[in-house]
């Protein structure tokens, strides 16, 4: 009986009145990577309120279009956009504000460095991406740049394989996460242009906002079909609202 309710049932749409935007995208995913059962989530920052989700398999460019677009045609005018920074997700919010996340790019840099790097290129570089959240734009450039001068040399040294006889990188992780700072350095600082909005530097809308109770709610109730735990997932999501 009690699965036959629960089948019956449909949570309700999520239903908000159109207005200008500040968005905060990002998924989650559930179970084990096989399971592929994931959803998307629009929250606004300035309402505080989630205005668009997508059950996903697999977080794709064309996902985060698809909900922008769904967004767009029901009238919200989105002011701004804040990412989590992977890869190529900047290319589905064309003419849009866009905000990487600072903890996001920083946690990018820890992957490549190490939380203890050794090489004092990698250290000194770890030191200037932690200031992201408590610097202005032209300082951490500079900063950055300084870094490059002294260190270019460095980072074109070369190494030799033996196997195929070409040369690559001998420094591959820090370079990419150089890289990384350089090029997501047009989207870190958006925020600092919208502070009468209260724009954020994060993702921690939903990061902790939202997805850390979704996680807990799913944990327990494991045992329920994939089925049941998108309901469980929609009925969490269109409740969210009415808090």
């Amino acid at each position: 009986w009690i699965k036959k309710y629960l089948d019956e049932y449909l949570p309700e749409e999520i239903k908000i009145s159109p207005s200008k935007v500040i968005i905060v995208a990002d998924s989650t995913f559930f179970g084990k990577r096989k399971d592929k059962m994931g959803t998307l989530v629009f929250k606004d920052v300035i309402n505080n309120k989630i205005i668009a989700t997508k059950h996903i398999q697999s977080e794709t460019v064309d996902d985060y279009k698809q909900l922008f677009e769904f967004v767009k045609e029901k009238g919200f005018e989105v002011i701004g956009v804040i990412l989590d920074g992977k890869r190529g997700l900047n290319k589905a919010f064309k003419d849009i504000p866009i905000q990487l996340c600072h903890f996001h790019q920083i946690a990018i840099v820890k992957r490549y460095l190490t939380n203890n790097p050794r090489l004092e290129a990698s250290i000194d570089l770890l030191q200037i991406t932690k200031k992201l959240p408590n610097i202005k734009k032209e300082s951490f450039e500079k900063a950055l740049n300084i870094w490059y001068v002294k260190y270019k040399s460095f980072l074109e040294e070369q190494t030799l394989n033996s196997n195929n006889g070409k040369l690559s990188p001998t420094h591959p992780r820090l370079l990419a996460a150089y890289k990384s700072l350089r090029n997501n350095l047009p989207y870190l600082f958006t925020y600092k242009r919208f502070r009468k909005l209260d724009f954020p530097n994060t993702t921690n809308a939903l990061d902790g906002g939202v997805f850390a109770h979704m996680k807990k709610l799913m944990k327990l109730h494991q045992g329920l079909a994939k089925k049941r735990k998108i309901k469980l997932i929609d009925e969490y999501l269109s409740n969210y609202n009415k808090k």
